[in-house]
């Protein structure tokens, strides 16, 4: 179990002993992300991120490459909806290395003015490589079709006009709001001391701060009926995702929500892999993924299909989902499921990265489980009744959102197969 401290400025400290490993994993986690935007600075999460690995106050960028590599250790980042993520991995003789990088990073950015264009272009190239990638930016007309004029909806990148419309006195003042310590949270898996990263805490991360505490934009929910989004495009294939409102990260039927993707789509063995890919051979890739925030959720379907089978695969889609609201799961299929929950925690928390991804997430967001065995003895719990009512209650017919990019034209069959 892990270990928290409080410090005075309000920083928060994790650590987790995994003493028969060599290495250590470290984060600096901050409670901030797009959903923390609005559209006229929408993408300033994501530019801030590249920007803290550009060079600090005492270091340039090609020497901190250099102490973390020259170590043997990697590092990186990631921008999300709900939180930013910094993080390291080293042998454990190096967690001090660790932590002041990290910390330099982000306490000391150079934001200097001419990294700051550059990046800006890198970004826009991005931006635009993923417009380009049919497979991607579906998804990305999905979420916005979700939820409309609302953060939660707009891409975590930005777009190239908010991206340029960045000022640095904008960057300045967004760090120095989010970036305080009271929104912070280090965090440490692996072969590590717990009084040592409390230690180097307090030396690299102790600078006081009076800032408050963020807050971001709640969803809104009016949808009523089917949405359709249909984007013509001279592609090799049609790309769709499909997308329905669903619970929250602190809804007491997520671990139902978790083994009911598994069963419709996570895996190969998932019944819309099997039957879509396997049997009617109508598409090369499908799957399912459940993603939960603060005070709503999505489950999505994408899949990549033959513009001439797009009913078809759309079809069978809608009846596997009538299946799981309209007859219960096969104890044999509802125990793979589970054993494939089980190894896949357990398989996370074997790595000490991924054992900090999954801890740090978990405390930066507020949740509350933090034991493996309890976590996966409320999945053990999990009934195909269980499984119906969440099903019944998530797959309706005006909780569909369709968005497609492909080289066809919206008829009347594609709305008829949508039904529910």
């Amino acid at each position: 179990m892990h270990k928290m401290v409080l410090l005075d400025n309000g920083l928060r400290v994790a650590a987790e002993q995994m003493g028969h490993m060599e290495s250590i994993s470290l984060a600096i986690w901050i409670r901030t992300g797009s959903r923390f935007e609005d559209r006229s600075f929408n993408g300033i999460s994501h530019l801030l991120e590249h920007l803290l690995f550009k060079g600090t106050t005492t270091r340039d960028m090609k020497k901190i490459k250099e102490e973390i590599e020259g170590r043997g250790g990697s590092f990186n980042g990631f921008t999300a909806e709900e939180f930013t993520c910094y993080l390291v991995k080293v042998l454990s003789k190096d967690i001090e290395l660790g932590v002041d990088i990290l910390s330099d990073m982000v306490l000391n950015p150079r934001l200097d003015d001419e990294e700051m264009k550059k990046e800006k272009d890198v970004i826009i190239e991005e931006i635009n490589m993923y417009k380009d990638i049919p497979s991607h930016y579906v998804h990305e007309i999905l979420t916005e079709m979700l939820w409309p004029n609302q953060p939660l909806g707009m891409p975590l990148a930005g777009t190239a006009e908010s991206v340029m419309a960045i000022t640095k006195e904008k960057i300045l003042s967004y760090k120095n709001e989010h970036y305080s310590p009271k929104n912070m949270l280090l965090v440490g898996t692996g072969r590590i001391n717990e009084d040592d990263i409390v230690k180097l805490s307090k030396r690299y991360l102790s600078k006081p701060s009076d800032s408050a505490i963020p807050k971001f934009e709640k969803v809104k929910l009016g949808q009523s009926e089917p949405k359709v989004d249909l984007h013509f495009k001279e592609t090799e294939q049609t790309h769709v995702a499909l997308g329905l409102h669903a619970i929250n990260r602190f809804h007491p039927d997520r671990y139902v929500l978790a083994l009911l993707n598994i069963i419709l789509g996570a895996n190969m063995s998932s019944r819309l892999f099997h039957i879509v890919r396997d049997e009617l051979a109508i598409c090369y890739e499908i799957s399912s993924s459940a993603r939960l925030y603060d005070d709503d959720g999505v489950f999505v379907v994408g899949m990549g299909v033959d513009d001439k089978k797009l009913n078809e695969a759309l079809g069978v889609v809608m009846r596997e989902l009538k299946r799981m609201k309209n007859e219960p799961v096969p104890n044999e299929e509802l125990k793979r499921a589970k054993e494939y929950y089980r190894g896949q925690l357990l398989f996370a928390l074997e790595d000490t990265m991924s054992h900090m991804l999954w801890l740090g997430e978990k405390i930066i967001t507020g949740e509350k489980d933090f034991n493996a065995a309890k976590i996966l003895g409320r999945i053990e719990a999990v009934t195909p009744e269980d499984l119906m009512k969440v099903s019944k209650d998530m797959f309706k017919d005006s909780n569909l959102n369709l968005a497609v990019i492909g080289p066809i034209k919206e008829d009347s069959t594609l709305r008829e197969v949508l039904h529910l």
